[in-house]
């Protein structure tokens, strides 16, 4: 423990990872010294821009395409696959890639767009840690995962019903992990961000109005960038966190801690 978290010597797969928050944590696991496999829908500027900033750390990146969204088994046995060619003792697995789909009001969720939200935020993560629990557990390898939940999972939102439930689930999904695979020495954990400034988030500057809002909502007022979130998933990687397990740990900046807001805030120093 003289290093506890230093990943050198580990490799992970991160899906998600050529932009917004997921590229922050390859980038920020790359800088731990764990060499990296980086998932995108496509190997456009973006993804190789995030393999140069990978690199850059004197770490190992590869990259693996493909769209998440038309989950099925034989999906997660491929990136598993792939994952493990490019690099053979990957230990370390973040299920970050999810989606919200824009839904409107419950009553208008169409029952296609509750399937798609499920299957990219919960179907997916549970078919690839399912291949690689496996995986390792022939291999005897004392595997982590993370997945990425969001305080959306504990804080309902309006007209985002199938989003909720299913950041909701990812939570859920941690702990049961957790329960099944801590025998076989697989460490199982998530983190649940709140508002972020990321691709998903830009209107957070186009409307300063609304992100002053959103400000009032947090008590120290500050929004994060998303490269911010990476040391929150060293740190649940690492040694530091061996007693850490089956634990969903909120990085909100106090969204969750926060009663309710005085509906005057726009800012901590705007306070009544």
């Amino acid at each position: 423990m003289s290093h506890p978290f230093d990943l050198k010597g580990r490799a992970a797969l991160v899906t998600g990872s050529t932009a917004g928050i997921g590229r922050g944590i390859a980038d920020t696991l790359a800088a731990a010294g764990a060499n990296v496999v980086l998932h995108g829908k496509e190997d456009d500027k973006e993804a190789q821009d995030a393999l140069r900033a990978c690199r850059s750390h004197g770490v190992r990146a590869s990259l693996l395409t493909g769209d998440l969204a038309g989950t099925s088994q034989l999906l997660a046995e491929q990136i598993c696959r792939q994952a493990l060619e490019s690099e053979p003792g990957l230990d370390l697995l973040v299920n970050h890639a999810g989606g919200h789909q824009g839904e409107g009001a419950f009553e208008e969720i169409s029952a296609e767009l509750l399937e798609q939200t499920l299957r990219i935020n919960v179907t997916f993560p549970w078919l690839l840690a399912q291949q690689f629990a496996r995986h390792w557990m022939r291999s005897g390898v004392r595997g982590r995962m993370v997945f990425t939940g969001s305080v959306n999972g504990r804080l309902a939102e309006p007209d985002s019903a199938a989003y909720d439930t299913a950041k909701g689930a990812v939570e859920m999904m941690v702990r049961t992990l957790c329960v099944a695979l801590a025998p076989h020495g697989i460490r199982v954990n998530g983190f649940a961000p709140g508002i972020v400034h990321a691709p998903r988030t830009v209107w957070l500057k186009q409307q300063p109005d609304r992100a002053a809002w959103i400000r009032g909502h947090i008590p120290d007022g500050r929004i994060p960038d998303a490269v911010d979130l990476g040391a929150t998933v060293v740190y649940l990687l690492s040694d530091a966190a061996e007693f850490v397990n089956g634990h969903m740990l909120v990085v909100d900046g106090g969204i969750t801690a926060l009663q309710l807001p005085s509906p005057f805030a726009t800012s901590p120093e705007q306070t009544p």
